[in-house]
Order: C-alpha cells, then sequence, then structure tokens
C-alpha cells in the first residue's frame, strides 16, 4: 500500500494534538505581567509537550521517508502511536493546572514511555515489512537514544514521586536528546541516493 495516507492522517493527527494543547492555555484576566505566574506551570508543560509533538513529528516524517511501502501491520502500529500521542493534551494540562504534581507528572511519564514503545513498535513493524537490509534498518542501527529513552521515562516516573522537577528534567533532558531531527536516517539516504 502507499504511504502517503498514512503521512497525512499522522499529520493532521498531530496537527490537532498541538491545538487541543495550546487550547488549554486559558487567557488570564487582567493587564499585569504577574496575572501570568500561575499560568507559568500550564506554559512550561505546553512548551514540553509541543516539543515532544515536534519531535515525534520530525521523526515520523524521516522514518516514513526512508520507507515506500505500508502494510496493515504498519497501520495499526503508526494507530498505536497516535493513540498514546493524542493523551499528550490531557496529561499536559493535568500536569500544568496542578503545578506539577507527583501522580499528574508520573502519568505524564507513562504517556511519554508508552508513545516511545509505540514508536519502537512501529519502526520494527515497517523494518519487519522491508527487511533487514532496507533503509530503515541500517539508519536505526544500534539506536542507543531509543534503547536509553524508555529507560529515563521509567526511572522518572518513579522519581516523580520523589521531586517531580526531577522527573520533569528527565523529560527535557530526553527531548533535547531528541532534538536534533534524526540524521541517521538522512544520512543513509544521502548514502544511497
Amino acid at each position: 500500500m502507499n504511504k502517503s495516507r498514512l503521512e497525512a492522517f499522522s499529520d493532521g493527527v498531530l496537527a490537532i494534538i498541538i491545538t487541543i494543547m495550546v487550547l488549554e492555555l486559558h487567557v488570564p484576566r487582567g493587564v499585569e505581567l504577574a496575572v501570568l505566574r500561575p499560568l507559568l506551570p500550564v506554559f512550561g508543560s505546553y512548551v514540553l509537550s509541543f516539543l515532544y509533538v515536534g519531535i515525534y513529528w520530525n521523526n515520523h516524517h524521516h522514518m516514513f521517508h526512508s520507507t515506500h511501502q505500508v502494510s496493515g501491520g504498519v497501520l495499526w502500529a503508526n494507530l498505536h502511536l497516535l493513540f498514546w500521542l493524542s493523551l499528550f493534551p490531557f496529561t499536559t494540562g493535568w500536569m500544568g493546572q496542578n503545578h506539577l504534581a507527583p501522580i499528574p507528572t508520573a502519568v505524564y511519564g507513562v504517556v511519554l514511555l508508552m508513545a516511545g514503545i509505540a514508536y519502537y513498535i512501529l519502526q520494527h513493524a515497517i523494518i519487519a515489512q522491508q527487511g533487514p537490509s532496507s533503509l530503515l534498518a541500517a539508519a536505526i542501527g544500534r539506536d542507543w537514544k531509543g534503547k536509553a529513552s524508555p529507560l529515563l521515562y521509567l526511572a522518572a516516573v518513579f522519581l516523580a514521586f520523589v521531586s517531580p522537577w526531577i522527573a520533569n528534567g528527565i523529560y527535557l533532558t530526553v527531548a533535547l536528546l531528541w532534538l536534533v531531527p534524526d540524521r541517521r536516517i538522512e544520512r543513509v539516504i544521502n548514502s544511497k541516493g
């Protein structure tokens, strides 16, 4: 099957996720800068989640740039990823509205963990369909970031009960690891082109 419908649908879902997240930023009454202070946790969680959605969108684009065809299994794996990403607005709002309380911060981490696992499943569904000598398989290589990220998320989920600030620091650290687009895929595509 052609991949264009999957990419268009995924792009649309990610755009909706960002739109829903920004709607959680309610305009305060008043004109003083002080009225913005209560919004800082909400805005901070929005920025972090926006960063994550951008990272997923960017890497999803790169991954499908190296993919020629999709199967039913790839479609379902992609929907699985989109399911977890669609929970970002809820967990982002819950964590921000409750000023980074432990339970919302931990649940946010669980959603990040599950989205990371779903992305891994999608990658491997594509590789299973295209074979071990595919561009994506060559590009992923040892994938140290892909293996370290779930462990960091898991640690942050438990650390959220010790200090939500530490947990959010870990979430931010993982995001910064992935901030640069996955150049492995670009390098492999350029070398084959």
